[in-house]
């Protein structure tokens, strides 16, 4: 449990993490696009309004994190571990405990401090736990096997079914967040690549997929140490998304794709029908949103509010903010009459939305409820067409294999 003097120091660091952003008078007084970095070292690009609004989210933020101070203070560092309740509330429940569960949910909608944000989702993430059930050494061992390169030879010669760790694209490492301080450098490509390799050791069938790139590098930058980047990794495909999202075939990620295709018609009606008539493929935009995450679309800070949600409500978060970007831009696309508008449209809304809350308010209060329940039924109603779809797409590329099988 931290002292008191260590909430103080963890208070401190935090606020020096929430910088003011002041633009130039030239930039203010010509309303000029002007470029800053974020708190996570990213260089962003908006016009001086996006500037306010980001300030206001700072603020915000500020004030939100003495909430969890006051409540680190008042029940202990490690309160929220306590608000894991089921599904069925049982009679003996403990008040306080559902309490507590509340209270952390409406806190979690409101953001996670950017100090606090490692330490609370490997907690509830289930990736402590993950970790726990293997040797202290997992990780290094894996490591070990990464860098030498004739394991990553006699694999690829011996057992092709490996095929994705022996095709890990190396020039995929500087095309990840070009640019950034650090994880454009040589010590960042490294750490990115022994955490991407490692989990392809790990998990045979997930291998490399390019999209994972770009999560596992928002991960470092947030858990600080390549090892817990890997948990958290770990539990995301393991635990908090669909099965067989990245592996070879995508079926997973094609099955999201059919289940929010569903979705934005129950949700968005109007939208639906307009981009149906333009013969507009939503996948198109969305492929790209659920394979990053949001990390290569949304500005760091509101993609990381997402994932707050994420690794606490689960995967359907991904659909209650797909759905609402759309919403948000309703107006728009109903007179959008080409696909490339139609593409401009949700491009800009995304790399322009730095303000998370508006997001959130739209993906909850406007988009409705959506239970993880429901969203299951879907995906189990729509395997059967994407196997089938993929199987095709299969004997289409590889006649001569499919006839020897």
């Amino acid at each position: 449990m931290y002292g008191t003097q260590s909430r103080i120091d963890l208070a401190l660091e935090y606020q020096a993490q929430i910088p003011i952003l002041r633009p130039s008078i030239h930039a203010r007084r010509a309303n000029l696009t002007v470029k800053f970095q974020d708190i996570y070292g990213f260089m962003v690009e908006g016009n001086v309004d996006d500037v306010n609004v980001l300030n206001e989210v700072r603020e915000k933020v500020r004030q939100q994190g003495r909430v969890w101070w006051a409540l680190e203070a008042s029940k202990g560092a490690n309160w929220y571990l306590q608000t894991h309740v089921s599904s069925t509330l049982k009679a003996s429940l403990r008040f306080s405990a559902l309490a507590n569960a509340i209270t952390l949910k409406n806190l979690i909608r409101k953001g996670i401090p950017a100090v606090l944000r490692p330490k609370v989702w490997f907690s509830l993430s289930g990736a402590a736990k993950k970790k726990s059930t293997v040797p202290e050494s997992y990780y290094n061992d894996l490591i070990k096997a990464v860098e030498v390169e004739e394991v990553r030879k006699w694999i690829a010669k011996f057992h092709p079914f490996l095929f994705h760790v022996a095709s890990f694209r190396y020039e995929d490492l500087p095309r990840t967040f070009p640019g950034h301080p650090w994880l454009d450098t040589p010590d960042g490509h490294a750490t990115l690549r022994r955490v991407l390799v490692g989990y392809s050791f790990r998990d045979s069938e997930v291998g490399y997929c390019q999209g994972l790139n770009y999560v596992a590098a928002l991960l470092l930058l947030v858990m600080k140490t390549e090892e817990d980047a890997f948990w958290m990794l770990a539990v995301l495909l393991e635990n908090v998304l669909v099965s067989n999202c990245y592996t070879n075939n995508l079926s997973g990620c094609h099955v999201e794709q059919r289940v929010f295709k569903d979705l934005i018609v129950k949700k968005c009606p109007r939208i639906a029908a307009h981009l149906e008539a333009l013969d507009f493929d939503v996948s198109l935009v969305t492929t790209e949103w659920f394979l990053c995450l949001f990390s290569k679309s949304l500005p760091s800070e509101t993609t990381l509010r997402v994932w707050d949600l994420l690794f606490y409500e689960g995967a359907k978060v991904l659909f209650h903010v797909a759905l609402a970007i759309f919403k948000m831009k309703e107006e728009e696309l109903l007179i959008a009459f080409q696909v490339g508008d139609v593409i401009n449209i949700l491009q800009k809304t995304t790399h322009h939305l730095f303000d998370p809350d508006e997001l959130l308010t739209v993906a909850f209060d406007k988009i409705g409820s959506m239970t993880t329940t429901t969203i299951s039924k879907q995906r189990k109603k729509q395997e059967p067409a994407v196997m089938a779809e993929l199987d095709q797409r299969l004997r289409r590329l590889n006649p001569e294999k499919v006839n020897d099988d």
